[in-house]
């Protein structure tokens, strides 16, 4: 299985997976009115119109995520650049930085030119490189579990959106668009032809 991308993932995750036709015929949506205005003319018209605003916020969306996806490449880029630029700047620390001195520079003692580590001056140094990595190995992983938890929320909250599962003001505002067109629709005239 190949492994997801940004693209793939907002695609499947905020793009339905079908036209409105195939969710909602014409005929279900007509079932939505009051029978008085089932037969109105106004209603395909209605339903046209639902689909093309549908189509534009589709376009909206699949134009966000190409931005999104592009903008994801040049933040990766930057932390490459980011990391490479530390490298150099850190001697000791990059895997192609060559140390001068060889042994007896990282044997050096930070006491004085010329003096070496013993066994006892060298101790605490380690100690102290060692509690610092752990503080920050620490820090990264309170980071790491942050970025996670709040991935998952996000992706909760698009699998909502994704399967209609609309929680809080979004749903209430929904739901009051649609009192608004069955009111609107209801008040529409009846043609001749009508029951």
């Amino acid at each position: 299985m190949p492994t997801p991308t940004e693209t793939s993932l907002l695609t499947h995750l905020l793009l339905p997976p079908a036209p409105l036709l195939t969710i909602l015929s014409l005929q279900k949506f007509s079932a939505l009115f009051p029978t008085s205005v089932h037969s109105s003319p106004q209603i395909p018209l209605l339903y046209r119109d639902l689909q093309h605003q549908r189509a534009l916020q589709i376009d909206v969306v699949h134009n966000n995520i190409a931005a999104e996806a592009k903008r994801g490449e040049g933040m990766k880029r930057e932390v490459v650049r980011m990391r490479r630029r530390e490298e150099r700047e850190r001697p000791g620390f990059g895997v192609d930085v060559e140390v001068d001195g060889g042994m007896e520079g990282l044997l050096a003692n930070t006491g004085g030119p010329g003096k070496l580590h013993t066994l006892a001056s060298i101790l605490p140094e380690l100690n102290a490189a060692c509690t610092d990595l752990e503080v920050e190995i620490a820090e990264l992983e309170e980071e790491a579990g942050k970025v996670l938890s709040e991935m998952q929320v996000m992706i909760g909250g698009l699998s909502d959106l994704m399967y209609g599962k609309f929680a809080g003001p979004v749903r209430e505002e929904v739901l009051r668009g649609l009192k608004r067109l069955r009111d609107t629709a209801g008040g529409l005239p009846e043609s001749s032809g009508q029951r």
